[in-house]
């Protein structure tokens, strides 16, 4: 007995309506429609495509057809050909989950997944379909957030699902994926917000089972992107301060600036209100910052940071670390040493320490190396102090077999990485200098400083002023050598020796880690983070009149008494950094001046540190 028959029924979008028909019926309807285009009959196929292409959803009729159809196309993909349903395959490959209703996206998700397991020919596609859908789309008309969060909700978990369900019947399929992740990354020159939703997956996707197989290509490629969006924001975009600044100076007059009171969070400066889509780019980018660092916590908590961190640190050293002056980027690699400093804390400073050492790394990189490294140990509140001495020892150590064994050429270009690592020891020690005087084994370790600074090299001559200036300052009051007539210049800004450098600017001023600008992103740094203002410096409870005695660099030694204790410039770009009133008076008196004559932008010289 043959099986029976099932009768014909023409394919019509009233025959999906028809509860008459059964769903044998209905899938025969379907099937006969998409075999009539290859014998030139297209009247049933049309009628197929137009359901498919029909977009009213407030019509619960056509939702209904929409949803069968796509069931029906679902168990009938062997009947699809490539070439006579291609404007079909593209109607499909075309479709935003974000506009169906839910019911509908469960039928397309199956079509999908269907069609990427039929021998694989439309695995590209698919995928490229669903990984679309990490972008938030531009609605015609305004949702509400609490709308916008639900859909959210309904779309992303269904791709998320659907990629893993392709991805086990198909193991090849995330590597496909690594190409259309890249491809489907929101432009960067668009300023597109969906960048944040789309981030947000990427992080989720390498937290799963794919992540096993392309969670490296994706974090590399996270940061690689926020790096571009880093560099989008420029200089303008940040409130300037006054070039003639001590660079400790600066940081110390945001806090008279804001007014804290005790308990506040230490401020952050706001980023430009600006035409240039500046600030639009710095509150992605924050947003941004905030979803790493919540998936470092995540990482942390399911104990993945260890391995996570070998990947970030090797993207870190390929996008980040030969990129001139990127201002919040590398924070992320700050944040995930703070998680774990006994592990990620250690491997970051020894990493960055042995490209600083390496003899057969380029140049810059081990110039920015050490500029990293100084600025990490200075800023890292989890980092130990005998960790930091143990670093500062070899530090040290290097330098000092460098003037040993350096030709007798003193052209500072020759000895720029030598430089580097000279400011990179006089940095740290403005932060460190005196939890490392208060043991005397770790002072023992600095015995061949002072020979190294008074070497003909004149490291003192070259390295930034401000650092310099507040180095000496700390030296003297702590004792750590006599400061003598050889530490004193003149015309130390615009020496010979700073101006030779072509483009020595990336030494003078390169301070990696100073404080994070992006207002979320700082909640999150804060409290691992050592603020200037809370340092405690040798000279810390020296009086007034004892701080007359500091060194005085571009000036006279002698402490001359003035009303309004000002030093005048002899020009734009020379300095004194001597102040002559401690920093907590200074702030009193500043903090009582009514807000209209607060000085805000050309402090008194003589408050410079």
């Amino acid at each position: 007995m043959g099986a029976e028959e099932v009768p014909s029924v023409p394919f019509s979008s009233n025959a999906m309506d028809n509860a008459d028909y059964s769903d044998t019926e209905l899938v025969h309807a379907v099937r006969k429609a998409l075999a009539s285009v290859q014998n030139g009959d297209t009247d049933d196929y049309s009628q197929l495509k137009t359901v498919m292409c029909y977009k009213d959803y407030s019509d619960f009729d056509a939702v209904a057809q929409l949803e069968t159809v796509l069931r029906i196309l679902s168990v009938s993909v062997a009947c699809i050909d490539g070439v006579h349903h291609e404007d079909l395959l593209r109607t499909i490959f075309g479709m935003s989950l974000w506009f169906q209703e839910p019911n509908v996206m469960d039928a397309s998700v199956d079509l999908i997944i269907s069609l990427a397991a039929t021998s694989g020919k439309y695995l590209d596609r698919c995928l490229n379909m669903l990984i679309s859908n990490f972008k938030q789309p531009t609605f015609k008309h305004e949702v509400s957030q609490s709308q916008l969060v639900k859909k959210k909700q309904e779309v992303l978990p269904r791709v998320h699902v659907a990629l893993h369900k392709i991805s086990y019947l198909i193991p090849l399929a995330p590597s496909k994926l690594v190409p259309i992740l890249v491809q489907n990354m929101p432009n960067i020159d668009k300023k597109d917000p969906s960048i944040v939703t789309y981030v947000d997956n990427l992080l989720k996707l390498e937290n799963s089972s794919i992540g096993k197989v392309i969670g490296s290509v994706i974090l590399m490629m996270v940061m690689a992107r926020m790096r571009d969006w880093d560099l989008e924001i420029g200089c303008d975009d940040i409130l300037q301060d006054d070039s003639n600044r001590g660079m400790f100076y600066m940081e110390l007059e945001d806090a008279v600036e804001s007014t804290m009171n005790e308990g506040d969070e230490f401020p952050v400066r706001d980023l430009k209100q600006n035409t240039s889509g500046g600030n639009v780019v710095s509150e992605l980018l924050d947003k941004l910052m905030v979803l790493f660092f919540d998936h470092l916590e995540f990482c942390q908590n399911s104990g993945r940071l260890d391995e996570v961190f070998e990947i970030l640190f090797q993207s870190f050293e390929n996008y980040i670390l030969n990129t001139y002056k990127t201002k919040f980027s590398q924070f992320l690699m700050f944040y995930a040493c703070s998680l774990d400093p006994e592990y990620c804390g250690v491997r970051f400073a020894s990493k960055l320490l042995d490209i600083y050492l390496s003899r057969n790394k380029p140049r810059l990189t081990r110039m920015s190396a050490v500029a990293y490294l100084a600025s990490y140990l200075s800023r890292g509140k989890f980092v130990p102090a005998s960790f930091v001495a143990s670093m500062l020892k070899r530090l040290v150590d290097d330098c000092a077999e460098y003037c040993r064994t350096c030709n007798d050429d003193v052209k500072p270009e020759a000895h720029q990485v030598f430089y580097s690592g000279c400011q990179a020891i006089l940095y740290l020690l403005c932060f460190q200098m005196r939890s490392i005087l208060d043991i005397p084994r770790f002072q023992s370790q600095l015995t061949s400083l002072e020979s190294i600074l008074s070497y003909k090299l004149n490291p003192l001559m070259v390295c930034l002023p401000s650092v310099v200036s507040e180095f000496l300052k700390q030296a003297k009051a702590g004792g750590l050598f006599i400061v003598s007539e050889s530490f004193i210049f003149d015309d130390l800004h615009e020496s010979e020796l700073s101006r030779a450098f072509g483009g020595f600017e990336r030494l003078d001023t390169f301070f990696p880690f100073d404080p994070c600008l992006l207002k979320m992103s700082s909640s999150y740094i804060s409290p691992y983070f050592n603020f200037w203002l809370m340092e405690k410096t040798t000279y810390e409870e020296d009086d007034d009149d004892e701080l007359c005695d500091e060194v005085i660099v571009n000036g006279d030694a002698e402490c001359e008494e003035d009303d309004d204790d000002d030093v005048e410039l002899d020009s734009e770009m020379n300095m004194s950094v001597t102040p002559k009133h401690s920093f907590m008076r200074e702030t009193e008196r500043l903090l009582k001046m009514p807000s209209r004559i607060r000085p805000s932008t050309s402090p008194p010289e003589s408050f410079l540190i």
